[in-house]
C-alpha cells in the first residue's frame, strides 16, 4: 500500500457527521451565549433589520476607531439560526476595517446561495462556516442573512455620510 493508497482508505473511514456536529455545536453555542448583545453607547454606526416574513429583528451598533470596528453590539429577537448568525458577524468584523468587512459580508451572502467563493482568494470567514448547511434549507437562508444584510445596510448608509 502507497501513500495515496493508505490516505484514500483513510477517507473512506473518515466521518463527516464529526463536522456536522462541529457546526452544530457552534450554532448551538452562539444562540444560547451570544456574544456581543449589549447597548453601545455613543455608535459611529448604528442601523435596524428586520425579517417581515418571521418576524426577526436586528440592531446593529459599531463603534469605529481609526476606521476599523472596536466593537461592536447587537440587540433583536429571532429564531436560533437569526441569533447565532448575528453572534457571529459580531465577532468575525472586530478588528476589521469597513471593506473587510463588506467583504465578509458579500463572502457569507455567496456562501448562503451556494455560489462559488473562489473569487474571494483565502478570506477567512471564521466560526460564519458554521451557517453553510444553511444552504440546503432555503426558507432560513434569510434568517441567517439577516444581520449580514444589516451590517451591508449600515456600511451603506455610512458612506452616504
Amino acid at each position: 500500500m502507497n501513500e495515496i493508497t493508505g490516505a484514500v482508505i483513510g477517507m473512506r473511514n473518515f466521518d463527516f457527521t464529526e463536522i456536522d456536529d462541529l457546526y452544530q455545536e457552534i450554532i448551538l453555542d452562539h444562540y444560547r451565549t451570544p456574544r456581543n448583545q449589549k447597548y453601545l453607547e455613543n455608535a459611529d454606526i448604528a442601523t435596524e433589520g428586520m425579517n417581515p416574513f418571521c418576524g426577526d429583528e436586528v440592531e446593529i451598533q459599531i463603534k469605529l476607531s481609526n476606521g476599523t470596528v472596536e466593537d461592536v453590539s447587537f440587540r433583536g429577537v429571532g429564531c436560533s439560526i437569526s441569533c447565532a448568525s448575528t453572534s457571529i458577524l459580531g465577532e468575525a468584523i472586530k478588528g476589521k476595517n469597513l471593506d473587510e468587512a463588506q467583504l465578509l459580508y458579500m463572502c457569507f451572502r455567496d456562501m448562503m446561495y451556494g455560489k462559488d467563493l473562489s473569487g474571494y482568494g483565502d478570506i477567512d470567514m471564521g466560526e460564519a462556516e458554521a451557517l453553510a448547511g444553511v444552504k440546503n434549507f432555503p426558507i432560513r437562508i434569510k434568517c441567517a442573512l439577516l444581520a449580514w444584510a444589516t451590517l451591508q445596510d449600515a456600511i451603506d448608509k455610512y458612506a452616504e455620510k
